[in-house]
């Protein structure tokens, strides 16, 4: 590789400098600097006025008159001889960095200097080469200012500067860099979505060559909430034979709907947005974790009673842009990656209402509609039995009327929906209420033998094995004994004002015991509750009394918890189909993915286990998952 190396004329003047090829390297030294490091003498003088004057170097090959006195050349490449002119009265070789030069006694006070060096011949692509020139400049009479320096050769220089060409040169260079750093990474960014940028954005080409119908919905609040509407998702997707988008687990929380006993929630629109939001932050924090990568559903997708497709690979093929640049954190790339992202958001949320052929947005929820299915559609159109009473009406302003409405009919075949890509609803959450459901009540009256088959498999979705093999084995292992397992939520929502209730379930359920059976009784407890405010509670009560009660519980941190999700990770449960081919960038910005907390998971396994029974929480949808994995757990999945 050759480099380059241009002495500027205006630098000649300050620093005496020389710069020689070397072992095919370029060398440099300020004859000056490096004078004064060594501690050699610089021949200086003084002026009248008491300046210093400094000596100044001149070619030996060439006299202070002019006259060449070893060749006709200007400077002699392989002379590394070089002469300062200083004081009259001495004359003595030095050597400097292995370079030696003789002094010369100067004329009518007279000081002129020249500087030898070579200098490439350059090009475009590369520098071959290099031409020896030997540089003169005069310095001011030290003694006599007034008198105008003369010019020790007549001979005129045999290489000028090439300022032109090197002006060229840098401008050319200069365009390089700037293209390769602006304008490239935005084609860059071109590639990685091809979302429209007009006013209203479109789906991807792709997505719609495809011609799959997908579904999603706005997962929310806590993970047993998250879990009853991805069993709600999955009956939808089958009845409407849409593939359904599987969405990340939400932090608790993180997404809140509101209350629909209230009429009070958040507009469909407005909560996809949400979720949207939350899934970038859950890209960016290394801690996406898809719910099918928790809950089993390999028995339903390998029987094709449903199709399903991992978010991210939706993103990808819908919107042509990957989840993973969420992660960019270069400052040139950020801000299309952030545009483009947004506009994908945006899309999915049904900001913009339904676009045809590309999304229908589903903007009914609990305050007007109760999703039914029936083959021949009755019940379709009829008011439900839980209505707005007169006093909320008047007390919040409201006049919603709630309506039961078949989801076949209204948005299956013959449908305005039928036509669009994507079918996006907001929640899909539903509990018994008055008699009724709040939002989705699908029943096994259906004669339709795949939806009762869907309906019977989605009655209990187990933990995937590494969650249910690390709750037997902390049961078997670790408590090695019959045990009791109470479920205590203490410090979350309407739960923390009803704690006293929650404690006296358990002291029955402890005293019926002790009735029974022999002490002590083993119990594991699933709680909210730091241990370092158990002291003033009943779990307090209970350590103390360690002759009576053997108590267990887990921490996020132990090594068993730690194991089950290095083998989860390891495990792919995260039903993504997609081949490489569908990749729209080949550089992965999110690599280091973080361990996903399975506390919550394994303690319900753990509680599953209990053969003395089960304390739940009132009100609370873990409790009633744990009490359907008590249920309808297989002879597989038992302890």
């Amino acid at each position: 590789m050759f480099f380059c190396h241009f002495i500027p004329f205006f630098e000649l003047g300050n620093s005496v400098s020389n710069s020689r090829v070397w072992n095919g390297k370029v060398s440099e030294y300020t004859f000056w600097e490096k004078e004064k490091k060594k501690g050699i003498r610089t021949h200086e003088g003084t002026t009248k006025e008491g300046k210093e004057k400094k000596g100044t170097v001149t070619p030996l090959n060439q006299r202070p008159d002019g006259a060449a006195t070893r060749s006709d050349r200007n400077c002699d490449v392989d002379e590394r001889s070089y002469g300062v002119e200083g004081d009259e009265d001495q004359n003595p070789d030095h050597e400097i960095g292995g370079e030696k030069f003789q002094t010369i006694n100067s004329r009518n006070g007279k000081v002129s200097d020249y500087f030898c060096a070579q200098l490439f011949s350059a090009n475009l692509l590369e520098c071959g080469g290099f031409i020896n020139v030997c540089y003169q400049y005069s310095s001011i009479n030290t003694l006599n200012p007034n008198t105008t320096t003369r010019m020790l050769s007549k001979r005129k220089p045999l290489y000028r500067f090439p300022f032109i060409p090197v002006s060229v040169l840098l401008i050319c260079l200069s365009f390089l860099f700037l293209y390769h750093y602006y304008v490239k990474p935005s084609s860059q960014i071109s590639r990685f979505s091809n979302i429209s940028t007009s006013h209203t954005p479109q789906c991807s080409s792709q997505a719609l060559t495809l011609g799959e119908k997908f579904m999603w919905y706005a997962p929310h609040s806590g993970f047993s909430n998250q879990l009853s509407e991805f069993k709600n998702a999955i009956l939808m997707a089958g009845i409407l034979n849409r593939t359904l988008v599987v969405p990340p687990i939400l932090d608790h929380h993180a997404v809140a709907l509101g209350s629909c006993p209230k009429f009070r929630v958040v507009d469909p629109e407005d909560i996809r947005k949400s979720v949207w939001d939350h899934v970038i932050e859950l890209v960016q924090s290394r801690r996406y974790i898809s719910i099918a990568e928790i809950i089993d559903i390999s028995s339903l997708v390998s029987s094709s009673l449903v199709r399903v497709i991992d978010l991210r690979d939706f993103v990808s093929i819908w919107c042509g842009i990957s989840l993973d640049l969420a992660c960019v954190t270069d400052t040139k790339l950020h801000s299309p990656v952030s545009k483009s992202l947004n506009q994908c958001g945006s899309l999915l949320a049904g900001l913009h209402g339904s676009i045809e052929k590309c999304i229908y947005a589903v903007n009914d929820d609990c305050r007007t509609t109760v999703w039914t299915y029936n083959e021949d559609g009755h019940g379709d159109g009829m008011l439900d039995s839980f209505q707005p009473d007169e006093k909320l009406k008047q007390k919040k302003k409201i006049s919603y009327v709630r309506t039961r409405k078949d989801v076949f009919k209204t948005l299956g075949p013959g449908s305005e929906a039928e036509s669009a890509s994507l079918l996006a609803f907001g929640t899909l959450f539903s509990a018994p209420y008055k008699g009724s459901e709040l939002y989705v009540d699908i029943r096994e009256s259906n004669q339709n033998q795949r939806f009762l088959s869907l309906k019977e498999e989605t009655k209990l979705l187990s933990f995937v094995p590494e969650i249910l093999i690390a709750g037997k084995e902390f049961a078997k292992q670790t408590i090695r004994a019959p045990f009791l397992c109470a479920q205590l939520r203490l410090l979350d929502g309407q739960f923390k004002n009803h704690q006293k209730a929650t404690f006296q379930g358990l002291k029955q359920k402890l005293e019926s015991l002790r009735k029974e059976g022999t002490l002590p009784i083993h119990i594991f407890i699933m709680t909210d509750l730091p241990g370092d405010n158990w002291t003033n509670t009943y779990l307090g009560d209970l350590v103390r009394e360690n002759d009576k009660y053997m108590l267990y519980f887990l921490k996020e941190n132990d090594k068993l918890i730690k194991r089950a999700a290095i083998k989860l990770m390891t495990a792919g449960h995260g039903q993504r189909f997609l081949s490489n081919s569908y990749s729209t960038i080949g550089k992965k910005y999110c690599s280091s993915q973080r361990l996903p907390d399975l506390l919550l998971y394994v303690e319900q396994t753990v509680c599953s286990c209990a053969s003395l029974g089960f304390v739940g929480t009132p009100g609370s949808t873990i409790a009633e998952n744990i009490e359907l994995m008590r249920k309808f757990g297989s002879s597989s999945q038992k302890c």
